[in-house]
């Protein structure tokens, strides 16, 4: 009777099986990428805001660089960014609280399967264009095909792996995704921005321009000074005020964005209150430029926030598309001459601490952490490229005796360089072959940027290597980094506790020759490709962070970056004029979720 017990088993696992399935075919309310949303169908409001909140006044943003252009999701020109969620929409938007959950927004459903060889969406009936017009399935099949074919390179990466879309009434759509083996395109798909179809020309998407966008929103753009400002003002017949997801959101009338070309003039404008908040990203400035009167007075309060994410992390990128930088063993001995402890002590008071890979302080990360069976077995095929010491967790990055003039440091950076062709003449140190100096230029558009810079160059000069600094404003930095015009420069990758699609768009082979991806080194490398699939392809948690520690480890085998400092929290100043909830969410401070303060006179 053994047999018909198994048989019954297997029918028992089987219709488990098929229930789940069926269960997942629904159409919902919301999508995680792991496991079930948080909320329930019939949640109120998020639970980082303040339900409450009043409506009215102004925020004023300082945004460092300039714009030439109002649309975000092309190649071409410096976009103003910052309005993406202010005018346009997406089908589902994030619950912040969660690694990775969406729920609805212009769909009032996503349905899937077990699989998700597919993804469907109803579009809300309510849904509204702010010109009056309703969002419908059509907009949303224009707005794919579109970003599609000419939109920016990640739009084109992600909505290329979808093998057909189809509408299914004037509200619903079905992409078929089965061939792309991703498990986040749903999701992806679901952020998608949403662009109407009657209002956007596609022979001239790619064209940058000054006219105000279309969307559904609850903001409009009513006023741009080119390269100077913009100003959204609150739509008082924006379609979602009322949805759950929106509740406590969005409650100025008017946001008003101001740009500047130089940080140390923005941070004085910040001072005398011509903006409201700043999100402070250089250590020094908050630890010794916040003693001015506004501060002292409390008019100025400073919060510092814990986040649940990844600690955000500064690197120095070496170009490897140069080649002074295609050899490894150079990137190597570089890091190595990288004095962080001299730096840490005296420019940031010891507060500061690094990892080796790019998910610093989070279960994520893979430094000075063992691989684990699943790990192992993935990077099996890559094995030859990846330290043993990287894999067993033992690795450390350099840790100098804070001298400023580390010897064994210094000793063992030129056995690195001898061994890739370069020799001590006379202080100069130079290619065997040629006899061309080691030399390159590190990019900078800051003053704190600038200081470490030059404290490296110090470093280096020691072993007889030449870096010059060259210093620019805020535009061109960003117009050669996105051409990957540099030889050095700093950079910061923020990363989720969901990682996905977007780390091809940061290190993936594909995105290494296309301006305007996030791939500033120009990795080329099977292993990060083969890692990212993996994660991609994870169902359940476990998988998944086993294929993200392997990715970070494929990373730092690379020696793509030197890491520079890690900050464990986030700092923000703001005028008192402007009030937060006292809940945080997972990602920290969202400037959607605040308000203005009354003013005293008013009940």
């Amino acid at each position: 009777m053994g047999w018909v017990h198994g048989l019954l088993a297997a029918l028992i696992a089987l219709t488990a099986i098929t229930d789940r399935a069926a269960a997942d075919s629904r159409p919902r309310h919301a999508i995680a990428m792991h496991g079930q949303p948080a909320l329930p169908p019939d949640f109120k409001h998020m639970p980082y805001v303040n339900p409450d909140a009043p409506k009215g006044g102004r925020i004023t943003w300082g945004v460092l660089g300039t714009f030439d252009s109002l649309n975000p999701f092309i190649v071409r020109g410096i976009a103003v960014q910052q309005m993406r969620s202010y005018v346009t929409e997406s089908l589902l938007a994030r619950g912040q609280n969660e690694p990775f959950t969406l729920y609805g927004l212009l769909a009032e459903s996503v349905e899937t399967d077990d699989d998700r060889n597919y993804v469907t969406f109803r579009v809300n009936p309510k849904a509204r264009f702010s010109d009056g017009k309703p969002v419908t399935a059509e907009d949303v099949l224009f707005s794919w095909q579109l970003l599609k074919e000419r939109g920016r390179p990640h739009f084109r990466q992600y909505f290329g792996k979808v093998t057909k879309a189809e509408l299914q009434g004037p509200l619903t759509i079905r992409f078929d995704i089965a061939e792309a083996d991703d498990r986040e395109l749903p999701l992806i798909l679901g952020l998608m921005p949403i662009l109407p179809k009657h209002a956007v020309d596609p022979e001239t998407f790619e064209d940058t321009t000054m006219a105000p966008p279309l969307g559904s929103g609850p903001y409009t753009v009513t006023n741009v000074r080119p390269g100077a400002s913009v100003t959204m003002t609150r739509n008082p017949d924006y379609w979602g005020r009322d949805l759950p997801i929106n509740r406590g959101l969005w409650n100025f009338d008017e946001v008003h964005i101001d740009y500047y070309r130089e940080a140390n003039g923005m941070f004085e404008a910040f001072s005398r209150g011509l903006y409201d908040f700043r999100v402070e990203n250089e250590p020094l400035r908050w630890h010794e430029s916040y003693n001015f009167a506004a501060v002292k007075s409390g008019e100025v309060i400073r919060d510092t926030v814990k986040t649940g994410l990844p600690k955000p992390s500064e690197f120095l990128v070496f170009n490897t598309r140069r080649p002074v930088f295609a050899d490894i063993r150079v990137r190597r001995a570089l890091t190595l001459l990288f004095d962080f402890e001299w730096i840490n002590r005296n420019y940031f008071f010891d507060l500061y601490a690094r990892s080796g890979g790019i998910f610093a302080g989070s279960e994520l990360s893979a430094y000075a952490r063992p691989a684990d069976r699943s790990e192992r077995e993935l990077l099996k095929p890559y094995a030859a490229q990846i330290p043993a010491e990287i894999m067993d967790g033992s690795y450390r990055l350099p840790v100098s005796d804070g001298s400023g003039r580390d010897r064994p440091a210094l000793r063992t950076a030129l056995a690195l360089l001898r061994d890739a062709g370069y020799q001590l003449d006379k202080n100069i140190l130079r290619k065997t072959s040629d006899r061309t100096p080691l030399s390159f230029e590190i990019l900078v558009t800051t003053r704190d940027q600038e200081r470490i810079a030059l404290t490296y160059a110090r470093d280096l000069k020691r072993a007889g290597i030449t870096a010059t600094i060259r210093a620019v404003d805020g535009v061109q930095f960003d117009q050669r980094r996105i051409n990957y015009e540099f030889d050095m420069l700093p950079n910061r990758w923020d990363n989720s506790l969901s990682p996905g699609n977007e780390q091809s768009f940061y290190w993936g082979s594909d995105a290494a020759d296309v301006p305007g991806t996030r791939n500033y080194m120009g990795a080329k490398d099977p292993a990060i490709d083969a890692m990212i699939g993996a994660m991609l392809k994870a169902r359940e948690r476990p998988d998944f962070v086993a294929a993200v520690h392997a990715l970070d480890r494929a990373w730092m085998s690379g020696a793509y970056a030197i890491p520079l400092y890690n900050v464990r929290e986030q700092w923000l100043a703001r005028w008192n004029r402007i009030e937060r909830p006292q809940a945080i969410s997972l990602v920290g401070t969202l400037p959607e979720t605040w308000w203005a303060r009354p003013s005293p006179d008013r009940k």
